[in-house]
């Protein structure tokens, strides 16, 4: 398998020669050879959300409506039913990954769903529309519980609607002494009228979706499908449980909590190939303004970057390029 390193030096070799690194090229053969190793359909749903970068607008990185764009634009003129979707994402909006989950299922019958590294909150809800899951030892999901971005004192902050709820009722208890009214004063100040409610509907929605989801795609025509589905969605929904968005669920506990989980190192030649793939396209985002990257097997793109985006419709007739990423 060529490892991360062996990929940067394949990259190296033609920028030596005074030849920009062809990023897209290398990228692209792993994602052709993939497909050709399965016979099913590729795309791979990246972005640089785990390399060190400057500031950049979250919803760059995120999933968002926008993806939609891409989503159809790697889809038109595949074949058949069947599709391995490689994700690696910090996740995003909820009511974004189920425009994403929709318009897939409306183009596939069978999605297997890859985690080369980790597909975490809104992206972990998309893995669970899938009918199986692919995780390394290395692989991770994460908890689905919703985020909301709030205006404070302090700046803008991601808060976890679930600690919202509970601050509150922890407020309620504690201001019914008039002397710790006063520290409560300034915090409760934030809350907008219907916080709250958000707050229990956006959890609400993360639970339904993955519910819905797991009980119609990974779980169908099993007896308990709908209550296995509902134990797992309030599972990976628990914020009291993990005590932080953040953290990681690893392969075992995913398989343990009952979703359908299958081991990449199952297939030495799949494996290398998936972590190919991801490798180089952690060169691209390291060495290009590439932000995102929504890509199938036949090399068609859609490029998120820091101040535009980049469609490619036949990669064997470049225009439009971009410094450091040819056609």
């Amino acid at each position: 398998m060529p490892t991360w390193g062996e990929i940067l030096s394949e990259l190296q070799a033609t920028s030596r020669q005074g030849i920009v690194p062809p990023f897209d090229a290398v990228r692209r053969k792993y994602l052709a050879l993939l497909n050709r190793k399965t016979g099913r359909n590729t795309i791979m749903y990246s972005t640089k959300w785990t390399q060190p970068t400057g500031p950049v607008n979250p919803d760059l990185l995120s999933i968002t409506d926008e993806d939609i764009q891409g989503l159809m634009e790697v889809i038109h003129g595949l074949k058949g039913t069947d599709i391995d979707l490689i994700i690696h994402s910090p996740g995003g909006s909820a009511e974004a990954a189920e425009a994403f989950v929709s318009y897939l299922r409306t183009k596939f019958d069978d999605v297997r769903v890859i985690i080369p590294q980790a597909a975490m909150s809104a992206a972990t809800m998309l893995a669970c529309a899938s009918n199986r899951i692919v995780m390394g030892k290395h692989s991770s999901i994460g908890p689905i519980d919703p985020q909301l971005i709030l205006q404070t004192q302090v700046g803008m902050q991601l808060v976890p609607a679930q600690a919202i709820l509970d601050q509150f009722e922890l407020a309620r208890e504690e201001c019914q002494d008039p002397k710790k009214l006063g520290s409560w004063l300034p915090i409760l100040g934030q809350y907008g009228p219907a916080l709250l409610i958000q707050c229990q509907n956006a959890i609400a929605l993360s639970n339904q979706l993955v519910s819905e989801w797991l009980e119609k795609y990974m779980f169908k025509g099993k007896v308990d499908a709908g209550q296995k589905a509902k134990e797992i969605a309030e599972f990976l929904s628990d914020h009291k449980r993990f005590k932080t968005h953040g953290r990681h669920i690893d392969r075992e506990k995913a398989r343990e909590i009952g979703l359908l989980i299958e081991d990449l190192e199952e297939d030495q030649e799949f494996q290398d190939l998936v972590l190919s793939i991801f490798h180089s396209t952690t060169h691209t985002f390291s060495a290009t303004p590439a932000l995102k990257i929504i890509e199938n097997h036949h090399g068609k793109a859609f490029i998120k970057q820091q101040q535009l985006v980049r469609v490619q419709q036949d990669p064997q007739h470049p225009q439009n390029s971009t410094p450091g990423m040819e056609k």
